[in-house]
């Protein structure tokens, strides 16, 4: 089948790769000439493991154009895949999936054939239906649901495993708004074997605000259980695992730190209290995982004065800039918080991140970025903030060293304490 994907950022972009390597034909379509310029060179303008092999190795059916027009004239299917970022006071940017949706409703006026638009954009509930259905209406004359098709196919794509998360779904939710679009969307996942859920275009959005709200309210949940743990002496990791062999339960998403960030936990969490908000519903839950999130990261940085008080002028290194391993992505890092908080107690940084020391330079220019991670141990005291493979082979004997992230391999150090344990 012949797509076209709107937005190449993390999800446009491996959506592409995969519907790629299941033998597709692939047109994506990006605002940004550099980054549609390395698309068609097969290099990737984003870090994820495996991202570019597949531009690589599928490049006869990958193509990236900054032309609607030519993309959904040849195309069947449109997947909406840009950004949805949060404004100040917590709610989504809705700006570039209404121009996205405008953009491809105008073409679709010439288009005689009958064509599908699947938003894969995170939006609340209600948006498929009360604003993107009626653009696409005003924009191409048509009418949707006889014309023009529209389903709700939310992502749960984790970075770093991000392609494995498609090609091997724990499951795959489509929301429709007619029968075609539904056998349309339907058909494209024929082949996957994980269960298939179909339902109305709002449940399918809200499927992915409530999955993303209930795993970043399980680690928050985990990290307060830790944060009492530590002030028992109790290894928050034996009663992590005593937790999760408890089916109803599970293990995953119970390793206690110094909690989540990134580009989906953070927006969605903070989108669905201003959304409680406008209805005027409570959020009590939700609020609580935040505030917990929040406080967390800062709770190394009480650890280290327990050894050094006076941080003034003190060199404190800081494994990992990323807000998780195997991915470049720093939005709403756990180091940034951190790193904010030991500049102003007046420490200097000295910091290492395999992939996103380019990214984090635009935010900490001023900090001193190591060739190495052997090199930030030289600092007075090492601060793990994320767990990189590469952090498991350095040797800490003689370090003082304050966990965030249960690096086993750091215990060896001469103080060694972790965030939760």
């Amino acid at each position: 089948m012949n797509l076209s994907i709107i937005g190449t950022g993390y999800v446009g972009l491996i959506t592409g790769a995969c519907f790629a390597k299941l033998g597709h034909t692939i047109t994506c379509v990006d605002i940004n000439p550099e980054k549609v310029r390395k698309i068609n060179n097969g290099v990737s303008p984003i870090y994820e493991e495996g991202l570019e092999s597949l531009l690589l190795t599928y490049k006869d059916k990958i193509s990236a154009t900054i032309d609607y027009q030519t993309a959904l004239m040849n195309t069947d299917i449109t997947f909406i895949c840009v950004g949805t970022p949060s404004m100040k006071n917590g709610t989504i940017d809705l700006s570039y999936v209404k121009e996205a949706t405008k953009q491809i409703a105008t073409i679709l006026k010439k288009k005689n054939s009958w064509h599908l638009v699947v938003v894969k954009s995170t939006v609340l509930p209600g948006t498929t239906h009360n604003i993107v259905l009626p653009l696409l209406e005003q924009y191409s004359g048509k009418k949707v649901g006889t014309d023009i098709g529209l389903a709700m196919n939310p992502e749960f794509l984790k970075e770093g495993v991000a392609i494995q998360d498609f090609l091997e779904p724990d499951r795959i939710v489509i929301g429709f708004n007619d029968e075609r679009s539904r056998v349309a969307v339907r058909d494209l996942y024929k082949n996957f074997s994980c269960p298939i859920i179909e339902t109305s275009l709002s449940a399918a959005e809200m499927i992915k605000y409530a999955s993303n709200a209930f795993l970043a309210t399980k680690i928050s949940f985990i990290n307060e259980i830790g944060n009492l743990c530590k002030k028992l002496g109790i290894d928050t990791y034996d009663v992590a695992t005593g937790m999760g062999l408890d089916k109803r339960i599970g293990r995953p998403f119970l390793d206690s730190g110094i909690g989540w960030g990134g580009s989906c936990f953070p927006k969605d969490v903070d989108a669905l209290i201003a959304w409680a908000k406008e209805i005027k519903e409570h959020a009590r839950i939700i609020e609580s995982a935040k505030a917990v999130n929040t406080d967390q990261p800062l709770r190394l940085v009480e650890i280290l004065k327990k050894h050094i008080p006076k941080l003034k002028g003190k060199t404190i290194g800081v494994l990992g800039l990323a807000f998780k391993p195997n991915t470049d992505d720093i939005r709403d890092s756990k180091a940034i918080p951190i790193i904010k908080e030991l500049l102003r107690n007046g420490a200097h940084i000295k910091a290492y991140d395999p992939q996103a020391m380019d990214n984090f330079k635009t935010l900490y220019p001023q900090i001193q970025y190591c060739s190495s991670a052997s090199e930030v141990l030289t600092a007075d005291a090492i601060l793990i903030t994320t767990k990189w493979k590469e952090f498991t082979t350095l040797d800490y004997q003689g370090k003082i060293v304050i966990d965030g992230r249960r690096l086993e391999q750091a215990k060896n150090a001469k103080i060694y304490e972790g965030v939760c344990w």
